[in-house]
């Protein structure tokens, strides 16, 4: 594969396109709505054919991936505040910090779920090569 056709990482990994060949959807909805089917996944890839759950059980790493975002969002809002606002005891502004903190982490936790699934298959899928390790058919 010559450099001049790879597909860019980042603009893939965030469009949440198949880590193998970078072309095909990783969800079955683009969107995160409606909830009930935000994690839903074709068995594999439509355009290359890489398996997206290459064992039973393969996802539960994702907890640890996802904790790891939602901390490092956490820190980014924390400092954003502090800078734009200021953080004192005396005003409370910690409190609404928290409060604000809270709020957008709610309302981010969809895409941190789906980003943590294809953050951790990226890991374990080299583009081009498939998995690393040979998976049973």
């Amino acid at each position: 594969m010559s450099s001049s056709d790879k597909t860019p990482l980042l603009p893939s990994l965030l469009k949440m396109k198949c880590p193998n060949c970078r072309k095909g959807n990783m969800f079955s909805n683009k969107h995160i709505l409606p909830l009930n089917k935000l994690m839903a996944m074709p068995e594999k890839c439509p355009v290359c054919g890489q398996k997206f759950e290459p064992e039973v059980g393969f996802y539960y790493g994702t907890g640890f991936v996802s904790y790891a975002l939602s901390v490092m969002f956490l820190a980014a809002i924390w400092i954003a505040y502090w800078v734009l606002f200021g953080l004192s005891y005396t005003n409370n502004s910690v409190f609404y910090c928290l409060g604000a903190s809270i709020v957008i982490l709610v309302l981010l936790q969809p895409w941190l779920m789906r980003l943590s699934r294809v953050l951790y298959l990226y890991i374990f899928v080299k583009y081009g090569k498939g998995m690393r390790w040979k998976s049973e058919e």
